[in-house]
């Protein structure tokens, strides 16, 4: 079974311009989950993107996840919210948000991370960098946890193509850089294209 879509937004995402690129790429393709990129943006910044984000995404039947802030998940009424954080920020959010919102870890660096995130009723574990280089160590983590364990694996390559994330044997495939291109539309269509059962 192909991977789904998980998207990660740019780290430059205007919240003026971007929400109508991002609904031209979710008419693009079908994506489950988009993840709002928090960068180095003050908390007014955030907010008021991830809101815009809320919006489209929620619109188009995406869930949409924020960055490190319960609070702000429920308050803008995302759909969870995505820790980057160690195992007692992971207990915080999970108490906070669960069972009504979705929890997923990030920052899996070795196998004990990924069983100690797995034990804390997540929803998710997220593989690798949400931009910047590919991380070949993380694709292996990605693999042998999806292997292993039930939860959900997202693996991220930001230098994804259609054919690395076709060929992605994890349950959901995360695009960042590759996908924010001259042509965002365009470039998901591709991937959802190749991301079609045969």
């Amino acid at each position: 079974m192909a991977a789904q879509l998980f998207i990660v937004t740019p780290a430059s995402a205007d919240p003026d311009g971007f929400p109508k690129t991002l609904m031209a790429v979710l008419g693009a393709a079908s994506v489950a989950a988009i993840l709002v990129q928090r960068g180095e943006r003050s908390e007014a910044d955030y907010t008021r993107l991830a809101q815009a984000i809320v919006n489209v995404g929620q619109g188009a039947g995406c869930a949409v996840l924020v960055e490190d802030d319960a609070a702000l998940a429920k308050r803008l009424g995302a759909d969870g919210v995505h820790v980057s954080g160690d195992a007692m920020a992971i207990k915080a959010a999970v108490k906070a948000l669960k069972p009504s919102l979705i929890v997923g870890a990030g920052n899996i660096g070795s196998r004990h991370d990924a069983m100690t995130a797995g034990e804390l009723d997540v929803d998710y574990l997220f593989f690798g960098p949400v931009a910047g280089p590919f991380d070949a160590a993380a694709e292996d983590l990605a693999l042998w946890w999806s292997e292993t364990f039930e939860i959900p694996a997202v693996l991220s390559d930001p230098a994804a193509t259609p054919q690395t994330a076709q060929t992605a044997a994890v349950e959901f495939i995360a695009l960042s850089d590759s996908l924010w291109t001259a042509q965002p539309a365009a470039t998901a269509a591709g991937f959802a294209q190749a991301m079609e059962p045969v």
